[in-house]
């Protein structure tokens, strides 16, 4: 298996590239094969701090922008991002394992976010609010609500960063970037698209190292005015505990347990293929992935026997542009790959059945992080792959025989992200819609856009990523009113 090597990359800070504090620096590694394929600069405390007096002062240019210039230089960056599509897209498939064609989502994510968000930004409209006694006007007016630090996880090293992007620069806010210290090497790359693009100094800015020096810092400063994330709802709690040293907006996309529900009136080969595709694509890295598949009594042996036989279907590899036939790559750390056979050995001393998988493949590189995609059935409540985010390759398949039963279950997780059904009964549809508590409910299909909200309930996060809905983190309203004279 070929290595490819992309070099040193700096810190993108307040429209320079720089070096780290003390010049520290920190491996990227493939996890396909354990190999380094760049070096990084890792940023410290006072490079955290350079951030974010970078990012205030680059608020200060950035919000009196007209919408028209800042829509301009979103235009430019938008441009320059797809000049260097192979690039990223690469570097992506190196850094965290996926495959070339998924690598495309994220570039897609950018591209969109950045093209569709100022478009959202002019069609927000004033609000007039009635006077009842006829002795003022009133409007409600937004603006930017100031400088924006985004936390991202390593699963979608650049959609994560198109969802935050978008609505952050055309809302006017500035921006401080902190990619997860597993996956930087695709943001640090942004980062010097930026840089020769001449993008405004300050209004976007592009670092990482360990959280309790650069997220601890970033939280627990008063510069920043809204902190968003992507990650686990763990992280969340923590950001929310450290960010009280003053009144900020927190936006979060956090942990999911999705569960699929699969009726016998349903589309049998849709819920099947949908099915397969969200519990193994990006090797299952996925916060919306397929975590609980229910499927209904009448259907599920044949079900079981057809899942069985698609995944032991799916290629496994390093997926390169050169290798399109790769579905699955690696999970992202060793660490990862223990936990996913913590979870089928949980599974299994609880009375599951492995059907496939389970295994580490022997035709791949030794110090990747490989496991084969995996299906247990014979699931419980009991067991952690129905309570935990699998967050990995596992496909967990239960049986269910009444409408009462599947809702129970399905809801009897702490998370509330994505779901989907898949019925023709329209009375069911309707209930399924009513009870099901979760921030999504897809119903015989699967569809995510930049215009379509993205969020969850209870412990699955805070507000919306994508849509106009997003543009909400990065605004505050001001009520004007005026007497008549």
């Amino acid at each position: 298996m070929e290595t490819k090597h992309f070099g040193y990359k700096k810190l993108y800070i307040n429209g320079k590239l720089i070096d780290a504090e003390g010049n520290k620096k920190a491996d990227v590694v493939c996890p396909a094969n354990g190999e380094v394929i760049a070096q990084i600069a890792e940023a410290g405390i006072s490079d955290a701090e350079k951030a974010l007096e970078a990012a205030q002062n680059g608020f200060k240019y950035w919000s009196k922008l007209s919408l028209a210039k800042r829509t301009a230089w979103m235009m430019k960056l938008r441009s320059a991002v797809l000049e260097k599509e192979h690039e990223l897209r690469t570097a992506m498939v190196y850094e965290m394992g996926k495959n070339y064609e998924g690598a495309y989502e994220d570039i897609e994510a950018v591209v969109n976010a950045l093209e569709w968000y100022p478009g959202a930004m002019k069609n927000l409209r004033e609000e007039l609010i009635p006077d009842y006694e006829n002795t003022h006007t009133h409007k409600m007016i937004s603006k930017p609500a100031g400088v924006a630090v985004a936390y991202l996880a390593w699963n979608f090293p650049l959609l994560n960063v198109g969802f935050k992007l978008g609505p952050a620069l055309a809302a006017g806010c500035s921006l401080i970037i902190k990619p997860s210290s597993l996956s930087p090497l695709s943001a640090y790359i942004l980062g010097e698209i930026l840089y020769e693009i001449d993008f405004p100094a300050g209004v976007v800015n592009i670092l990482t190292g360990p959280s309790k020096y650069v997220a601890s810092t970033m939280t627990k400063s008063k510069i920043p005015s809204v902190l968003t994330m992507i990650g686990s709802t763990e992280t969340g709690k923590r950001v929310i505990a450290d960010s009280n040293t003053s009144i900020k907006k927190l936006g979060m996309e956090l942990g999911g347990n999705a569960p699929f529900i699969i009726f016998d009136d349903a589309d049998f080969e849709k819920a099947l293929n949908l099915a397969v595709t969200l519990s193994f694509w990006n090797s299952g890295q996925i916060c919306v992935a397929a975590n609980r598949i229910f499927v209904h009594k009448k259907i599920y042996q044949k079900f079981l026997k057809a899942f069985v036989e698609r995944t032991s279907e799916l290629k496994l590899g390093l997926g390169t542009k050169e290798h399109p036939e790769v579905f699955m790559g690696p999970v992202v750390t060793r660490e990862d790959r223990d936990r996913m056979f913590d979870l089928i050995d949980d599974a299994l001393d609880k009375g599951g059945k492995l059907e496939y998988g389970g295994q580490i493949p022997r035709d791949l590189p030794e110090n990747g992080n490989w496991i084969e995609p995996t299906v247990i059935s014979g699931i419980t409540s009991e067991m952690d792959l129905f309570r935990k985010e699998t967050f990995g390759p596992i496909a967990s398949i239960l049986s269910f025989e009444t409408d009462d039963e599947v809702l129970q279950l399905a809801n009897d997780t702490e998370y509330g992200l994505a779901s989907y059904i898949f019925t023709n009964n329209h009375k069911r549809i309707e209930r399924f819609s009513e009870d099901l508590e979760f921030g999504e409910i897809q119903i015989n299909g699967v569809k995510y856009a930049i215009y379509l909200p993205h969020g969850g309930i209870k412990n699955s996060g805070i507000g919306y990523d994508c849509s106009h809905l997003a543009l909400d983190d990065y605004l505050v309203k001001k009520r004007i009113s005026t007497a008549i004279d």
